[in-house]
């Protein structure tokens, strides 16, 4: 009989791991902790269960899919990656970082997961639960944040199961994800160019001291990666931003000497801010208050992804 009251709760240990294992080859979806956040994973090679992740999630289809991957060797599989790639692998994964590159002829790869363009989305992450699941697997898994399209981000099991529902066959509970927003997406283009498509833990900076200059081309009118939706991450309530008081009606996220109804870093720590974000903004949305406002947010490391994704939480 098909189950139908919610996913199975795996636990993070090496049974959990071999029973996701098991599920994900059958080609079913699972749900796993990354060091961003929880990823809804299926494997990246068969259209049905790639499918499967845009029909759980309401995800418009045009939006392309993350493939994980176990290490370098693996990414070769199905991209092309140059000297550039490699010296960003190279410092930076396994990690949180995404890099979208050249699809290489007949990888592995089903159509839907990059919404028909010629390039594929790619990211070694090092959580420990989600590196032993793709050895596990001996898969390259496909997957997105486990929560329905638009809305904010998992970083506790809990988050998937009140989200997703019986829509993921089953979440391995790995405790609180450590960053708290999703990798940062680099794209390279011909002739040494690149953009940030995503800002994420990795700072502009760091791969500026790479990569060199970042480019000032202007990119396709198609969607190249998670998160470049405008509006994004939404708890389902107007969100008002450098809000250094709150009005009556409205859950106050505050950060550092903002104390609010509930505080990204009474220390000011931007961090701490990232890993904890997506969980008050979760708090806010079950809030009596029909409104949420949020202290201001200094802009530089970190913080051009949480200014990132809350001005898509607000739009």
């Amino acid at each position: 009989m098909e189950r139908n009251f919610g996913p199975e709760l795996l636990a993070p240990d090496h049974a959990g791991v071999a029973r996701a294992a098991e599920m994900l080859v059958e080609g079913r979806l699972v749900a796993v902790p990354t060091e961003t956040v929880y990823g809804l994973m299926a494997r990246a090679d068969r259209d049905e269960s790639v499918a499967a992740i845009y029909r759980a999630k309401g995800r418009p289809s045009f939006n392309p899919l993350i493939v994980h991957v176990a290490d370098p060797a693996s990414a070769q599989d199905l991209a092309v990656l140059d000297d550039r790639a490699l010296a960003l692998a190279e410092a930076f994964w396994p990690g949180a970082l995404t890099l979208v590159l050249p699809l290489r002829d007949g990888a592995a790869v089903a159509p839907a997961v990059t919404a028909g363009l010629s390039t594929v989305a790619l990211r070694c992450p090092a959580h420990p639960l989600m590196r032993s699941v793709i050895a596990a697997s001996g898969l390259a898994l496909a997957g997105p944040s486990a929560n329905r399209s638009g809305g904010v981000s998992p970083t506790l099991a809990e988050h998937v199961v009140s989200s997703l529902g019986a829509n993921v066959d089953a979440v391995i509970d790995g405790g609180p994800c450590e960053a708290g927003v999703e990798s940062t997406i680099v794209a390279l283009r011909e002739g040494g160019r690149w953009q940030i498509l995503r800002p994420g833990p990795i700072p502009r900076e760091a791969i500026r001291e790479i990569l060199g200059t970042e480019s000032d081309a202007v990119t396709s009118q198609a969607i190249e990666a998670p998160g470049q939706l405008a509006s994004h991450y939404a708890p389902g309530k107007p969100v008002r931003l450098n809000a250094e008081q709150a009005e009556a009606d409205e859950f106050h996220i505050g950060f550092g000497g903002v104390a609010g109804d509930a505080n990204l870093s009474g220390s000011g720590d931007l961090v701490e801010a990232a890993s904890r974000l997506y969980a008050l903004l979760h708090e806010g949305a079950a809030a009596g208050k029909p409104r949420i406002a949020v202290a201001p947010i200094p802009g530089e490391g970190v913080g051009a992804a949480i200014n990132d994704r809350l001005s898509r939480a607000a739009a």
